[in-house]
């Protein structure tokens, strides 16, 4: 098999994580008779430099044309004061995903044992681990809803928060489909006691439950579910929820994990990759571009690393080299391995190249 990936490191620390998720990929493929095609394109602050905008077409043309996409990081502050659609969030990450149809985002909430002394949750709550998925609605709701305005004076604006059945099923049925694969139990988190459209939702997931007879349904008002997260997150198995919602709450369950530096995330479309016969999506980790230590050799990649075995899974089709890629990475951390974000005082902290070479070795290894 043949895969076409597309690379987009963006800005900040994004390059040097994209090139790690990059090593693991080819490492996996090398190890399980694979081979990749990757190229790479501009986005975020780079792009609008050289292009005059956060996403040119020949990036999105590229994209369309792949496999799967892996992202790095996008944004710094001397992009702040452009125009809200010269920005590279607004302007080269919420148009990719609209554009691409990436309408579910699945972000896993994992604390490795090995990690417990550094999540912010007490020792008790976290001595057994945790392991929890946010499926996130990624197209709809207040983000896009139509009209959004400010009033002529500056004194007033709206925004517009709107979703249809159909796009509300085609979400629940991701969260319902990850849940078989999982514990079975899936949690949909609303407003319903004010929002019409939090009604819809949970009146829909009602509906779709019946055909999902192994999967237990319950249903959460999201600023109970804030709190449940921090108080007993292990009740969670799959939440699915809106776009807002599922914003705020994957942000604060991936701080359950100790740091940002260890989330992956993957935005998923509802075609298949062309080569592959997985599902076309675009992986990136949740933190941001962290231009502060940006080239310095200091961000954690295995939130990228991880990002490239969600999309082994996902996108390619291979299993077992995405089992690999998350061994390597849970061997390297029970080896003691840390990157500065998770080490813990007085430990030795390793750098971006280091920490990803000690993956790779693990990888061989396995």
């Amino acid at each position: 098999m043949h895969y076409h990936i597309v690379l987009l490191p963006g800005d900040g620390i994004g390059p040097e994580v994209t090139a790690a998720g990059a090593q693991a990929l080819e490492k996996a493929a090398q190890m399980h008779g694979f081979a990749l095609h990757t190229e790479t394109a501009l986005i975020g602050g780079c792009a609008y430099d050289a292009a005059g905008h956060p996403l040119p077409p020949e990036t999105l043309a590229l994209c369309r044309t792949a496999d799967a996409v892996l992202l790095g990081a996008v944004g710094g502050p001397q992009y702040d004061t452009l125009p809200a659609h010269l920005r590279p969030e607004a302007g080269a990450l919420l148009p990719l995903r609209k554009e691409l149809g990436l309408f579910a985002n699945l972000r896993p909430a994992r604390l490795f044992p090995a990690l417990a002394a550094v999540s912010a949750l007490r020792p008790e709550i976290t001595a057994q681990g945790l392991d929890l998925l946010v499926v996130r609605e990624l197209t709809g709701g207040i983000y896009f809803g139509q009209p959004k305005a400010r009033s002529a004076n500056g004194e007033s604006a709206t925004d517009t928060c709107t979703y249809s059945r159909t796009e509300i099923e085609r979400i629940l049925h991701t969260g319902f489909q990850a849940a078989q694969k999982r514990a079975k139990r899936l949690c949909s988190v609303d407003k319903a006691n004010v929002l019409e459209t939090s009604r819809l939702w949970r009146e829909t997931a009602v509906k779709l439950a019946p055909q999902y007879p192994g999967v237990e349904l319950s249903h959460m008002l999201v600023d109970n579910c804030a709190m449940q997260l921090v108080r007993d997150p292990r009740q969670f198995d799959v939440i699915v929820t809106e776009n807002m919602f599922g914003d705020i709450l994957s942000d604060e369950a991936s701080m359950l994990t100790g740091s940002l530096g260890m989330l992956p995330s993957a935005s998923l479309g509802s075609h298949s990759a062309a080569a592959a016969g997985g599902v076309f999506g675009l992986y990136e980790p949740v933190h941001g571009s962290a231009p502060d230590i940006a080239g310095k050799n200091a961000a954690n990649p295995l939130a990228a690393i991880l990002s490239a075995a969600m999309l082994l899974r996902h996108s390619l089709a291979q299993p077992a080299a995405a089992d690999c890629v998350e061994k390597a990475v849970a061997q390297a951390l029970h080896d003691g391995l840390r990157t500065a974000d998770i080490a813990e005082a007085g430990t030795k902290a390793l750098g971006t190249r280091e920490m990803t070479e000690a993956v790779l070795q693990r990888m061989q290894a396995a």
